[in-house]
């Protein structure tokens, strides 16, 4: 039996608001936000790409100690975990200006059917965090010709 409820129109506004900060964070890379007047979480920015046979994911982690950093695979996601700490020696009322991001952070991504993730491996330079998997052919791009009124048409070469 379904029951009745009163409809809340500034409830609804409410997940509209949450709904619209989360499309900001993935589209735009809003990287954080204040809650009661503190900083939470960050997203740092990927890459992911296929390349000679492999799926490579990049993310950007400056100031971010690569043991700080957690990957796993589960299932068909790939989940990159970790923490960019800030510094000990300057405290917040100290602050005149900061805009560098601290704290928590935690991406999944989706990996494409056939991904190897048993063979990835993982590499950081520079600030930027490197994982690769060897993707099954399956996986992979492949062209797909254009039948135009009963007759195939030649596609060009990718360049």
């Amino acid at each position: 039996m379904f029951a009745i409820r009163k409809w809340d129109p500034f409830n609804e506004l409410s997940s509209l608001r949450r709904e619209m900060d989360d499309f900001f964070k993935r589209t735009l890379g809003v990287t954080q936000e204040f809650i009661g007047g503190e900083r939470a979480g960050w997203y740092p920015r990927v890459d992911s790409f296929l390349h000679k046979g492999n799926v490579v994911v990049r993310m950007e982690l400056p100031g971010v100690d690569a043991r700080d950093v957690d990957i796993s695979v589960r299932g068909n996601q790939l989940i990159i975990k970790g923490e960019k700490k800030a510094e000990k020696d300057v405290k917040g009322e100290e602050y005149v200006l900061c805009e560098a991001c601290y704290g928590s952070f935690e991406r999944t991504l989706l990996l494409p059917e056939g991904v190897e993730a048993d063979k990835i491996h993982a590499s950081y330079k520079n600030g930027i965090l490197e994982v690769t998997m060897p993707a099954a052919k399956a996986a992979l791009p492949k062209k797909v010709n254009i039948e135009i009124e009963g007759r195939p048409v030649a596609l060009k070469k990718a360049a």
